[in-house]
């Protein structure tokens, strides 16, 4: 038997075996069509609003690691800053002296 027949006849009985299955659900279903699709919709809504929910905290907690980080920047600015005009200072005053 060749791969191709032996692949052909895997997707036959995947197919098959999705039907079967498909048919049990339907018939064994504790609830009807549409307190199914009533029941499906609340759930997407409900995740919808998690999704939401939860890319709102992470958005929230993005800009204040922009924040803090752009905090940090300016301090780091600043303290080179004053480190050059000190440096500065210190070659003019040593200039002056000599």
């Amino acid at each position: 038997m060749s791969d191709e027949a032996c692949a052909g006849e895997k997707a036959l009985f995947f197919l098959v075996g999705a039907a079967i299955g498909g048919a049990a659900a339907l018939l064994l279903a504790p609830r009807s069509g549409a307190e199914t699709r009533k029941l499906i919709v609340t759930k997407a809504r409900e995740g919808a609003d998690v999704v939401a929910s939860r890319s709102r905290q992470v958005a929230d907690k993005a800009t204040a690691y922009v924040e803090r980080g752009r905090d940090l920047l300016q301090q780091q600015k600043d303290q080179f800053v004053e480190a050059f005009e000190a440096g500065k200072q210190a070659y003019l005053d040593e200039k002056e002296k000599a």
